[in-house]
Order: C-alpha cells, then structure tokens, then sequence
C-alpha cells in the first residue's frame, strides 16, 4: 500500500530512498545498515521504519509506529504553541492639541497594554499649521512617558517621521 506524499511529514518504509541508514531500534540500540535490512528489521517489530533525520549521512531512522510518532509530533508542537507569547504593538494616535482629559484616557489604556505585554506606539499627527508646535508634541509625548515609568521604559526617543512623531514604549521587566 502507498500513501500519497505530503511534505511536512517524515518518509516512511518504502520512501526512504537512500542505499545505507543509520538504524535506530526500539531498545535503542543504533548501527549503520541497508536500507533493505533495515526494513526487514522494522517488519520483524511488526513497526514503521521512519526518517527521523534525513540531512544526517547516513540518514537516521527509527523503528516506530508510525502513527505514534506523528501523534507525539503534534502533541510537543501544540505545547510549544501554548508557550509562546506574540508581542503586539498597540498605538495611541495624539495631535498635539490634545486635551489632559484625553491624555489620561489614552495613558490608562496604554498602561493596561504595557501590564499586559504589548509594546506602545505614541504618535502625534501634525496636520497643516500643526507643524509649528512639533515642541508641543514632543512635550505631550514626554509626558506620557513619564507618567507611565514605573510599568514602561522608552524603547524609542521621540522622532519625527515626515508629519509624525512616533515614540514607543515597551514594558517594564519586573
């Protein structure tokens, strides 16, 4: 019986097309063999012969049940998955007329990102005359920083990016 070739998974038995392979037997005892013999092995445990490492020379491969393998080859991926954390990159847009009120509004949300792990990126929009008060801006962004020292600590000065100041926070380890 032949299954049809998918490419994220190991070859199997009669795929595996290299002369000799390193052999991996169940009591984990290892030796360089044929590939024939190797078969005729994995046929005497009444198991798959798997390609564990195909860029070794010679490849390796062990005697397993081959669905087994592929069972604990998704459970350890899902596991890892769990794991891992993605950090995201919020953004908080200001002009630089932005009132207290809406400055303390936009500082609890950015400290609820920053405890929570995501990084901040504050951006003032200049739009037309705007571009005389960029000091405006820049104070407005210091001011925001400041008060969100204790959970974030500057990742990026402020700059100017053509009519933007960007700024970005990260947090705080500890």
């Amino acid at each position: 019986m032949r299954r049809q070739r998918n490419d994220d998974r190991p070859k199997v038995n009669d795929e595996i097309r290299s002369s000799k392979v390193r052999l991996i037997k169940p009591d984990d005892e290892h030796e360089i063999v044929s590939i024939e013999r190797a078969l005729e092995i994995a046929e005497s445990f009444k198991m798959d012969l798997v390609e564990v490492a195909p860029d070794a020379k010679p490849p390796v491969c062990k005697v397993i049940d081959f669905g087994k393998y592929m069972y604990e080859k998704k459970k350890k991926e899902k596991e890892a998955k769990k794991k891992q954390h993605t950090i995201q990159v919020k953004e908080l847009r200001f002009r630089p007329t932005t009132d207290d009120h809406d400055l303390e509004f936009k500082t609890r949300h950015a400290r609820e990102f920053l405890e929570g792990g995501d990084k901040v990126k504050a951006t003032v929009q200049f739009r037309g005359r705007d571009m005389l008060y960029t000091e405006q801006g820049e104070k407005l962004l210091k001011e925001l920083a400041e008060s969100l020292d204790d959970v974030s600590k500057i990742e990026s000065n402020p700059t100017m990016e053509g009519r933007r100041m960007i700024m970005i926070l990260s947090p705080s380890k500890g």
